[in-house]
């Protein structure tokens, strides 16, 4: 059986999904049905004579499931709610209603949130100043949020955004993976990228080493004493005649 989490009002169609599962294996899901019709409390017979008792029993064997069905699903949808939800809906008799209520409200919610999400994937920018792997992990968290909300983007399209998202500085970088013919994974591009970024790191990190050397260097010549200017100690100075 399908395990629930309890729904706290986030994540709406996850939860759906996973009730709909679990009402189905249980063979109650159909109690939602907005179509569902309500079982006649007397069975017509052709001739218009009196049913049998035969169908009269069948009409309220099917009434008394129905009834258990509506409670069961009732309570099944409740106890999957969080406790601030579960006090909100209580009071609804009725399972189909509180369906569509849940339905209502954070259908459209989720909608609105998804808009949020998709609207800041497109906005996202790298920038110079932060490591770019740990950006393109800041774009992912954004992707899975996106496919929580059961909206797909292709491999390939998120590998491109990734490249065009590319900081200022690592423009011409990226262009060489725009000329390739065969299509890169997500993983091959973040590799590559781990490697530039490191191999980027060390060059930086060697020439601050070697600016480093120089200064100290010229540093140590400027203390150095022209000779020219020192004074001979060995010439000696004529007094002049009193």
């Amino acid at each position: 059986m399908v395990k629930l989490d309890r729904f706290d009002g986030n994540n709406f169609a996850r939860w759906q999904d996973k009730m709909i599962f679990l009402l189905t294996a249980l063979k109650i899901y159909y109690i939602l049905d907005p179509n569902l019709l309500p079982i006649e409390e007397h069975v017509p017979t052709d001739d218009g004579t009196q049913p049998s008792v035969e169908a009269i029993d069948k009409v309220i064997k099917e009434k008394k499931k129905r009834e258990e069905d509506e409670l069961l699903c009732r309570g099944h949808i409740l106890n999957t709610l969080s406790d601030r939800l579960y006090d909100l809906f209580t009071e609804m008799k009725s399972a189909r209603e509180i369906w569509t209520t849940l339905e209502f409200k954070y259908k459209a919610e989720e909608e609105g949130t998804n808009k949020y999400l998709i609207a800041k994937y497109f906005d996202f920018k790298m920038v110079d100043t932060e490591p770019v792997l740990e950006q393109v992990h800041e774009l992912q968290v954004i992707v899975n949020k996106i496919h929580g909300r059961k909206i797909v983007l292709p491999e390939s399209f998120k590998v491109g955004a990734i490249i065009a998202k590319l900081p200022p500085s690592w423009k011409d970088y990226g262009k060489k993976f725009l000329h390739k013919s065969e299509d890169i994974t997500l993983e091959q591009i973040q590799k590559h990228l781990r490697i530039e970024e490191e191999s980027r790191l060390r060059d930086t990190k060697n020439l601050m080493i070697r600016e480093t050397k120089v200064n100290i260097v010229e540093g140590s010549t400027s203390k150095v004493k022209n000779p020219n200017l020192q004074a001979n100690k060995n010439v000696q100075f004529k007094k002049k005649n009193s």
